[in-house]
């Protein structure tokens, strides 16, 4: 009696449940960092333009125009063939690829213009063709991301795992300016600890460090990481259909999936405003209201927009959750959250073009971009939905037509101010060169002011086209609360 008594013990040992680890959430740390590290690479050349362009002989920020647009056309171009060697090989290796490539990149940005004797280390022409390498090298980060997420995380989770990998990158991308004014300004010491391009060394470091600790922990399939339980597996495939495992790319899809094209029309065009945070602010602050390199709390309203814009990713997925409680689905939530995001940016440029002072200007321009990324995550989760097993090519056209949004405003941007300067030059019968200070200031605020309009009617476009993002929802897709596992309670 006592011997078959210790046998039911042992049997019900046996069937203890397994117990569930959490390694997905140590793979989206490692994802986060990731996503810092491209803010920190992507802002600081945004905070050491005016240096860039005093170091290559050029008169203003305007004339590196094609430098910022090279950048992000060469990473548009390669979006969709690096998110489909993801989707393909898996993106461990796509990741680390990326990274080695953008961390040489930003090293020899900071070489440029650099002089031995009369031997100079490029000018403008060599700046502009390294942003082209610099964005090819990059492009696919953020598809390939995607897929881990796709692959790492049950669907329920996926507003929240994208809205935490853009939350952190934005939170270092307005971190970075007051980084700059710490290491390169002199924001805290009398004398800077580095110049710019000690900066851009010391940050181009940081990702080779990364790509140690990633190839060591990071792994194409949960399945294949010695320390995720079963019962994990179980909770990341929940609610999924069966894989096919087919990595070609689905060109019907792209070409006929219309909640596709208005995703991608509705990226390019919050890209087109949002990329002002981390290309022309910086300058546009100098010149209206003299926010000077170390002025601590300049590098402060630089980095606000992206500051908020890190609330904004993260508040976006449990905002969709709390929509979802009302709606059909988690499509109709994301949609939703879109088009009233969108009315109230467009309202916030309003404001921001009449503000009369920089506290209410950058108040206007930061809460904008609190609005743009309050959608972020429901815009990348729905390319999930689109895309399956091909998630990393949809996301991957999504930000590809993203970024030609950005390519554009970083061209118009600085066109509208040349423009705005050989009009003036023409008025006072003289040339752009011979403009006096307050002329020449007067034309550029012209130029932006222009710039500030267009955002204005961007933000309705964009709130337009979510009208139109109409995913079909999964079989599991319903509305539920938080539960155990969800990330509410983390």
């Amino acid at each position: 009696m006592h011997t078959a008594s210790v046998n039911h013990t042992e049997s019900r040992q046996d069937v203890q449940p397994e117990a569930t680890t959490r390694v997905r959430y140590w793979i989206l740390l490692l994802l986060c960092v990731l996503s810092m590290i491209t803010y920190l690479d992507r802002v600081c050349f945004g905070a050491a333009a005016p240096e860039i362009s005093q170091a290559i002989g050029l008169t203003d920020v305007s004339q590196m125009k094609w430098a910022f647009t090279a950048f992000a056309l060469a990473y548009a171009l390669f979006e969709i063939p690096t998110g489909w060697l993801g989707d393909r090989l898996g993106p461990r290796n796509l990741l680390i690829r990326i990274v080695i490539w953008w961390s040489a990149c930003t090293i020899l940005t900071g070489a440029i213009g650099l002089k031995w004797g009369a031997i100079s280390f490029g000018g403008l022409g060599s700046l502009i063709a390294l942003r082209f390498l610099f964005g090819a090298g990059e492009a696919g980060a953020y598809p390939n991301i995607t897929r881990a997420i796709h692959d790492w995380f049950p669907k329920r989770e996926w507003e929240f795992a994208q809205g935490a990998i853009w939350m952190t990158g934005r939170l270092m991308g307005g971190v970075t300016p007051v980084i700059w004014a710490i290491l390169v300004g002199n924001a805290l010491f009398p004398v800077a600890p580095l110049d710019w391009r000690g900066a851009f060394f010391l940050f181009g470091g940081i990702g080779f460090l990364w790509c140690i600790g990633f190839a060591y922990w990071f792994r194409n399939s949960p399945a294949q990481h010695s320390q995720v339980s079963k019962a994990e597996l179980a909770v990341i495939h929940q609610g999924r259909t069966k894989s096919t495992e087919s990595h070609k790319i689905v060109w019907s899809m792209l070409m006929t999936t219309r909640s596709l094209h208005a995703l991608w029309l509705m990226y390019a065009l919050v890209t087109f405003v949002w990329i002002f945070n981390i290309t022309y602010l910086p300058a546009y602050l100098l010149e209206r209201f003299q926010v000077e390199k170390g002025n601590l709390l300049g590098a402060i309203y630089c980095g606000a927009p992206l500051w908020l814009g890190a609330v904004g990713c993260l508040s976006g997925g449990f905002l969709v959750s709390w929509f979802a409680r009302r709606t059909a689905t988690r499509a109709q939530a994301r949609q939703r959250l879109g088009v009233i995001a969108m009315l109230v940016g467009s309202l916030l440029w309003v404001g921001a073009f009449w503000s009369p002072n920089i506290h209410l200007f950058c108040l206007m321009v930061a809460l904008s971009a609190f609005c743009i990324d309050l959608t972020v995550g429901s815009a990348w989760a729905s390319c999930q939905d689109i895309g399956q097993e091909n998630a990393g090519v949809a996301a991957a056209s999504m930000n590809m037509i993203g970024t030609f949004g950005a390519a554009f405003a970083g061209w118009l941007t600085g066109t509208l101010i040349q423009n705005s300067l050989t009009y003036s030059a023409a008025r006072s019968v003289t040339t752009v060169e011979l403009l006096s200070p307050l002329q020449r200031q007067a034309a550029i605020l012209v130029g932006y002011d222009q710039l500030f309009l267009i955002n204005i009617f961007v933000f309705l476009a964009a709130a337009i086209c979510w009208l139109f993002v109409k995913v079909d929802p999964p079989a599991d897709d319903v509305s539920t609360p938080f539960t155990d596992e969800s990330p509410g309670n983390i």
